[in-house]
């Protein structure tokens, strides 16, 4: 549904977007991270025909955005970085003023309008005046306006910016939900609603992709990933430290906290998979040891991003 190609954006001698290139299909959300300054709110805007490319081509549904603006922005719902908004209409009415641009009237607006309110949460301020609205319901508002026409894409910037832990997490289940059905690409700041919502995640730094895979893939880069942390009772904390050492597949044991009969540490294997936590229970069953904790790490998307993004400037300073 969107492909992206050679993408690139240059103000003036600032090269803000580098040859950026990915594909989205339908079903599938994909969380766009990065920085402050790394160029995404510039490829989203590029991807909506917001923002003209210096270079590369963006085509929705096959159609290209910089050929075929008109037709390919019907298929797209927009919810930009500080969404302007009418602050002297109320809810419905600027909703409604909105489908009217889309094209709709008569029962056809009246209907998109219900069917948006409804879907945002914004039944109960529908005519309020968006001037009287708290933070977050703005900011619902303009999330509602992106959806009114049901369209195939959806490019949404900092859906959640403003809204309380609740209000979070009711977006964060609409945009997984409406993913089963649509192309979206949503940026955000918060990791967890990477986790929480998309199939899918691109790390940007300095204007170029620095990653790109699923959740899990990415967070299988983390250092941590594969660590195993047990605690055990029954035998001396040295004792069970170089029993742990000695299985096959193990790198490295790190003790946290040892007792006189106690161990509790990390068990860090030299791959991944190796089965080293069947290893660890045989061994606690072989020597009648007690395994009160075994919890393999994932690994932490916050980890991996940090990683990522701080080797890469680091990189382009020394180059």
């Amino acid at each position: 549904m969107i492909e992206v190609k050679s993408l690139s954006k240059r103000f003036g001698s600032k090269l803000a977007v580098d040859d950026v290139s990915f594909k989205v299909g339908r079903g599938e959300v994909l969380g766009f991270l990065g920085p402050n300054g790394a160029g995404k709110s510039t490829t989203m805007r590029m991807v909506t025909g917001f923002l003209p490319p210096s270079a590369g081509s963006v085509t929705i549904d096959g159609i290209d955005v910089i050929a075929q603006p008109i037709a390919a922005k019907k298929r797209i719902g927009y919810l930009p970085e500080s969404a302007p908004l009418y602050a002297d209409m109320s809810v419905s009415s600027f909703l409604a003023f909105i489908a009217e641009l889309r094209g709709m009237s008569g029962r056809e607006n009246a209907a998109a309008v219900d069917r948006a309110l409804d879907i945002c949460f914004l039944d109960p301020v529908r005519n309020q005046s968006i001037d009287t609205l708290s933070k977050g319901y703005r900011h619902r508002t303009c999330l509602a306006q992106s959806i009114l026409h049901d369209p195939d894409v959806l490019i949404l910037d900092e859906p959640t910016d403003g809204l309380d832990p609740n209000q979070k997490q009711e977006v964060r289940n609409l945009i997984r939900r409406m993913g089963e059905e649509k192309a979206i690409i949503f940026s955000t700041h918060i990791l967890e609603e990477v986790e929480a919502a998309c199939t899918r995640a691109i790390i940007i730094d300095q204007g170029k992709v620095v990653a790109d895979g699923s959740p899990a893939e990415l967070k299988a880069k983390s250092k941590l990933a594969g660590v195993i942390t047990v605690r055990i009772n029954g035998l001396a904390g040295s004792g069970i430290r170089a029993a742990l050492a000695a299985l096959a597949g193990v790198s490295e044991v790190k003790e946290s906290a040892t007792g006189e009969l106690s161990f509790y540490g990390q068990v860090v294997p030299r791959k991944a998979d190796t089965g080293l936590s069947e290893a660890i229970f045989n061994l606690c069953k072989d020597k009648n040891l007690v395994l009160e904790e075994l919890r393999v790490e994932e690994g932490r998307l916050d980890d991996v991003f940090r990683e990522i993004t701080i080797a890469d400037t680091k990189l382009a300073k020394s180059a």
